[in-house]
């Protein structure tokens, strides 16, 4: 879990880094998160159809997109500061873990893991899985993941906001050139990939 850093930083606009092990750090884009949808979004919202379930879905850019459509849809945060944001602006949002009790299990047709998630809890095989038991038989997963210069990891993350240092949690980053053989370990095949203003995604569906 990412820590109250986190939600402390999305609500009043501080700048907040992912600090690595190496001690390398990268920006954590939080404003980002809080505006309108970001170049490569559309190609995302595009391809829900039916009951949709956001996980991770911090502030709500993505649930609120899909509802001004007319999509139903949910979102899923961990952060109650990212949920009580997220309902500001108009989204339905759960406020729970991807691996807790999630509403109408098995019967979501389309299930979102964008801005970075499939890194949830360290072990995208785990997660998949779930999202597995989450979607509908006929659903899918539209998944973000890594460039294909950028390799798989697993890591222990902190969060720094200025001299504010959090908690060590487990992340994970998955390539695109690594995600279809994670995701038939967890029962799903990749049915197609694509990449758009320097972002990668993938789609994957129960085998």
């Amino acid at each position: 879990m990412m820590g109250p850093l986190y939600g402390a930083c999305l609500d009043d606009g501080r700048a907040l880094h992912a600090v690595y092990p190496d001690g390398r750090r990268e920006p954590v884009p939080v404003g980002d998160w809080r505006g309108d949808p970001l170049p490569g979004d559309e190609t995302v919202l595009d391809r829900c159809s039916g009951p949709t379930l956001d996980v991770g879905c911090g502030p709500g850019r993505l649930t609120a997109a899909l509802e001004r459509r007319g999509v139903p849809v949910l979102g899923l945060d961990v952060s109650l500061t990212a949920v009580l944001l997220a309902r500001r602006g108009g989204a339905a949002v759960h406020h729970g873990c991807v691996f807790g009790n999630v509403p109408t299990p098995g019967q979501w047709e389309t299930v979102l893991l964008v801005d970075g998630n499939i890194g949830i809890g360290g072990a995208p095989l785990v997660l998949l899985r779930r999202i597995g038991e989450l979607m509908s038989r006929t659903g899918q997963a539209l998944v973000e993941v890594e460039s294909p210069s950028q390799p798989s990891c697993l890591v222990d993350l902190r969060l720094a906001s200025g001299d504010d240092l959090g908690h060590p949690f487990p992340w994970a980053r998955l390539s695109v050139q690594d995600a279809g053989g994670v995701a038939a370990l967890a029962g799903l095949r990749a049915e197609d990939a694509w990449e758009v203003h320097g972002r990668w995604f993938v789609a994957l569906r129960p085998c």
